[in-house]
């Protein structure tokens, strides 16, 4: 026990001794030991606020995240943030910098929270691309069992070149539909639409004559050219915005 009690001594000086400060106006600049994705320390503000104090990050997280590629455009981005700034007891302003008000008596429990929560949002700038491809793939499997569309996810057909092909998910044969072939497009680019086409090329003449294939594309993140859809359509692969998809729920689903 006395052991514990010297290690969680010794983390305390280490805490404070690594702390370090500096006034900035009517700002107080903190320093802490703790480091971002960047191996840059932490560092949050604080300013005197009535009776009591508010910190605050002034944005440095959040914005470091939106130069390194991951957007908070999208709903579902904000809903992740939201949560888990509640987790802590944290806000974000319309600055998105992320901050926290704090009263004599609780002032280092707030602190602490404030610290953490920078941290773990830090952690989002794995939603960045590529791991925010996942991300969309699992709007579009919820879409489809929310639609009560059947399917099959992550098949692979050996093309005619015989190297295997990847699809996203497929819609079986029905009595009204043939089937249906479908790829998500997270990041709408030449190159992407480049992948789906030499994918569906290759592999056409191995399925059913009357089989169809579907892009849903990602438009949540940025808009989509006028070319990429063209461009699919030139090879009877029907695109589909994410935004317009419930035009063809009832294809899907049939």
């Amino acid at each position: 026990m006395n052991n514990i009690e010297h290690l969680l001594d010794s983390y305390h000086a280490w805490l404070r001794d690594k702390t370090v400060w500096q006034q900035i106006g009517e700002w107080a600049e903190i320093t802490t030991p703790y480091l971002d994705r960047n191996n840059d320390y932490i560092q949050i503000y604080l300013r005197k606020q009535g009776d009591g104090f508010l910190l605050t990050d002034d944005g440095a997280i959040i914005d470091g995240l939106i130069q390194e590629g991951c957007k908070f455009e999208s709903s579902r981005r904000r809903e992740i943030l939201q949560v888990l700034l509640n987790g802590y007891g944290v806000e974000c302003d319309e600055r998105m910098a992320l901050r926290v008000t704090a009263e004599q008596n609780n002032f280092a429990l707030r602190k602490h929270s404030l610290v953490q929560a920078m941290l773990a949002v830090n952690d989002m700038f794995y939603l960045a691309a590529p791991h925010v491809a996942s991300l969309f793939f699992e709007d579009v499997k919820n879409w489809l069992e929310e639609s009560e569309i059947r399917y099959s996810e992550d098949v692979s057909f050996a093309g005619k070149s015989g190297f295997p092909r990847k699809f996203d998910f497929i819609i079986p044969k029905s009595d009204r539909q043939p089937e249906r072939i479908i790829k998500a497009i997270n990041n709408p680019s030449r190159q992407s639409a480049d992948a789906v086409i030499m994918s569906w090329l290759d592999t056409r003449e191995q399925r059913p004559e009357e089989s169809r294939a579907y892009a849903l594309v990602n438009d949540d993140e940025r808009e989509v050219a006028g070319g990429l859809p063209m461009a699919l359509q030139n090879y009877d692969i029907k695109p589909v915005l994410w935004s317009d998809r419930d035009e063809v729920r009832a294809e899907l689903a049939a």
